[in-house]
């Protein structure tokens, strides 16, 4: 999983490098697979209860900002309103 995050953090900055722009779809799949990979290694049996909504209102935010940017975009763009 640390291999796929390096990739992706290497697609960002080329992407980056080459048009100067940084692309949001990119970058939120980036946090999801971080965050993922801290979720699968994650001991329940060690960390607060805290902790473990901390995460879960991490996931939430991600996937709303996700649905934002590339979900409710699209759908935008489609209809010629932006």
């Amino acid at each position: 999983m640390a291999v796929l995050i390096a990739i992706e953090i290497f697609i960002n900055i080329t992407s980056y490098l080459r048009e100067n722009v940084i692309h949001i779809k990119v970058v939120l799949a980036t946090a999801f697979m971080a965050v993922a990979r801290k979720v699968i290694v994650l001991d329940y049996k060690v960390v607060s209860a805290e902790y473990v909504f901390a995460t879960a209102a991490l996931v939430l935010a991600l996937a709303v900002a996700y649905w934002l940017a590339v979900v409710k975009n699209t759908s935008i763009e489609s209809h010629g309103e932006l």
